[in-house]
């Protein structure tokens, strides 16, 4: 185990390293670029279509609705990450992890937009007449390449029962036994049943609860963090100008390599949790977007800039100014993760913090497991047909346990768990590499797409 770690380790560096990054963020500048920055063009028409057709129903072929699919991608990218994946990226890189994160995010969006608007274009249905669609049927239909559809679907399957499934578990035990004292072994217990009985109904119950619970979690958090910024928000401005200033310069004044380095480490850290994060040019969040019901790929397109936008330049930059305005950054250099975003929480609110903060991430944690559920069930299927459902289902309960309990149950359960953690985390930035080259060899037909749509909305074709 322990060389399987080291090689893991090596790889990780890789996926997750200055050069991987960069291809990451140079692929959303690059489709930005011939796109003609849609993330600013479709701003306010973006706002019109997510919240001006809530209640209407659209034209088209599909599963769930556009916002259902929507909250079901939310329910995965708004998790632990948003809470403690935020506080470790500044505990790591300083406040300038802020402004990386914030650019990333930003040609983020014209990343996730354009894999939600190939997952439409290239979608089918299942053996039982489900809708299916992702990179894998991208690279298999679009690009004519099933040996990396293939990978793609054995990265996301086996990563979704560590990043999607046991870590999150563990994470909405902690939440509860941080905040209420609840034992984990009994949030196991009721996150194993809660979890059954919703995925017991396939995508349409999950779709279900997510479109109740995504609204309501993130509002709960966003007034929460809200109200301590509001706190201190004389340090806004302060917080912001430090996140540029030291983003682009060394802010202690050090000379050459060690300057350079400081700088790095703020880039490298702003921008891997802006991916980790919002998981733009990943490839997960298009499985459960290729389901919705809609007249034109550009359409449901617009959901994954809304997505991007909510979760990092929303979510993740609330988190970030908790920690950058209440001064715990620097005043307890110490904490890291989800105690130094406690730690800011509780600089205003106190108790009440803690408790906000322990809902908060049970939530954020729970709704992760409802979507990679999806992923992984559309992965196994890709690679296994849909006999394996059935199987997944029993299987991904039991992961769940697991990881909720922790060490109550095995002696050495805790580090099986940092363990499955980390190859999973290497096996999520490994679903970038086939998902970014169905992106670059496809960008000519999203580019056509998108020329589509915008002719189709001038003639009045497409109302929105």
């Amino acid at each position: 185990m322990e060389k399987v770690m080291e090689i893991n380790g090596i790889i990780n560096g890789i996926v997750w390293g200055p050069w991987m990054l960069a291809l990451l963020v140079g692929t959303g500048v690059y489709l930005t670029v011939i796109l003609g920055l849609p993330q600013l063009r479709y701003f306010f028409l973006m706002f019109k279509e997510v919240f001006g057709n809530l209640g209407s129903k659209k034209d088209g072929e599909g599963a769930i609705s556009s916002f259902a699919a929507l909250s079901t991608a939310l329910a995965s990218t708004v998790g632990t990450g948003n809470i403690a994946g935020v506080a470790t990226a500044l505990h790591l890189g300083g406040p300038g992890a802020l402004f990386w994160m914030l650019v990333s995010a930003f040609f983020g969006m014209t990343t996730k937009m354009a894999e939600v608007i190939l997952a439409v274009r290239f979608r089918e249905k299942d053996d039982l007449g489900n809708w299916r669609g992702g990179t894998m049927y991208i690279l298999e239909k679009g690009a004519n390449a099933k040996w990396l559809a293939w990978l793609f679907a054995l990265f996301g399957f086996l990563a979704s029962f560590g990043i999607g499934c046991a870590v999150q578990s563990n994470s909405v035990a902690e939440g509860f036994e941080m905040g209420f004292g609840i034992p984990y072994l009994w949030s196991g217990v009721v996150v194993a049943i809660l979890t059954a009985l919703v995925i017991i109904g396939g995508l349409k119950r999950i779709s279900d609860v997510t479109t109740y619970l995504v609204p309501f979690m993130a509002i709960f958090y966003i007034v929460g963090a809200g109200i301590v910024v509001f706190t201190h928000s004389e340090m806004i401005p302060t917080a912001f100008a430090n996140a540029f200033n030291m983003a682009i310069s060394d802010p202690m004044a050090m000379p050459g390599a060690i300057a350079g380095w400081t700088i790095r480490q703020a880039m490298v850290k702003g921008v891997a949790r802006g991916v980790f994060s919002n998981e733009a040019g990943l490839g997960s969040a298009p499985m459960v977007h290729a389901t919705a019901v809609v007249d034109h790929p550009c359409r449901q397109g617009m959901y994954g800039i809304f997505e991007v936008f909510v979760d990092t330049i929303v979510i993740c930059t609330l988190t970030a100014l908790v920690i950058l305005t209440s001064g715990v950054l620097t005043g307890r250099p110490e904490l890291s993760g989800a105690q130094l975003t406690l730690s800011g929480f509780e600089s205003v609110l106190g108790n009440t913090g803690t408790i906000i903060l322990s809902v908060g991430l049970a939530l954020f944690a729970f709704s992760t497991i409802l979507g990679w559920y999806w992923y992984s069930e559309t992965c196994g299927t890709y690679l296994l047909g849909t006999k394996v459902i059935p199987i997944l289902k029993v299987l991904w309960i039991a992961v769940l346990f697991v990881g909720a309990t922790g060490g109550v149950l095995l002696g050495n359960a805790m580090q099986f768990l940092e363990h499955l953690w980390d190859m999973s985390d290497t096996l999520n930035g490994l679903m970038a590499v086939p998902n970014l080259v169905a992106l670059l060899i496809l960008s000519g037909e999203v580019r056509r797409l998108v020329s589509d749509f915008d002719k189709k909305r001038r003639s009045g074709e497409i109302k929105i």
